[in-house]
């Protein structure tokens, strides 16, 4: 592991620098912030939007493949028993070219938009609120979490739901022979530490599920702005 200043990148999540030198493979440099803990891939090592989208639309998911319906019932089990009686009103963030967690959700009665960078371009969808938003691996794609994380909690009502899956990475030193960074769009990499200090920050109740799953709520009266 390397820990030398890396100062021509800011932390692109709290903004801290400088930012340490923290590992690098045969592909990429990765940066980790000693505020938040963030770990990152520079813009200058980030793969082009067209090669990052041709490899999404290699993905195979699909409603009807029985074993991504148990990857993400993960998310959908403990929400679904957190959540009012339906219909509530749901926001699938980074939904992909085969958008299932949306199906899953309103098999249970619940009324679901989406909304994919790529594959659901709908500005509409990000122009009102909702009772709950899911964001499942999509947040280690993120090259400006800070805008999108004020973006996710601004589209939360009071008293709502922000449900997101991604990898925790609690063990720094596990971090170069984990499969996660071998996928080059993965780009951001978070941990509880930086759930913990981002929702510290911004007043959120935050509870995880396993060590891929972290349930935000929105208190009662709080403004729908993000952070």
């Amino acid at each position: 592991m390397n820990d030398t200043p890396f100062p021509s990148s800011p932390c692109p999540l709290c903004g801290h620098a400088p930012i340490r030198a923290f590992h690098r493979d045969r592909f990429r440099a990765y940066l980790r912030c000693p505020v938040c803990g963030l770990i990152f891939v520079p813009p200058e090592d980030r793969l082009p939007p067209e090669e990052e989208k041709a490899r999404y639309d290699l993905h195979q998911n699909h409603p009807d493949d029985l074993g991504y319906r148990d990857f993400l019932n993960q998310l959908a089990r403990p929400l679904l028993a957190r959540l009012g009686p339906p219909p509530l009103e749901g926001l699938d963030y980074g939904s992909g070219p085969g958008p299932t967690l949306s199906v899953m959700l309103k098999e249970h009665g619940h009324r679901m938009a989406l909304y994919d960078i790529f594959y659901a371009v709908y500005p509409e969808a990000l122009a009102r609120t909702y009772d709950f938003v899911t964001c499942t691996e999509t947040f280690e794609h993120f090259h400006n979490p800070r805008e999108e994380w004020n973006r996710l909690v601004g589209l939360v009502r009071p008293g709502g739901w922000l449900a997101i899956m991604t990898l925790l990475i609690d063990d720094p030193e596990s971090f170069p022979d984990l499969h996660y960074i071998a996928d080059l769009t993965h780009v951001s990499f978070f941990s509880r530490q930086t759930f913990r200090f981002l929702t510290a920050r911004d007043g959120l109740p935050v509870e995880f599920i396993g060590n891929n799953v972290i349930l935000i709520q929105k208190p009662e009266g709080k403004s729908n702005a993000g952070a």
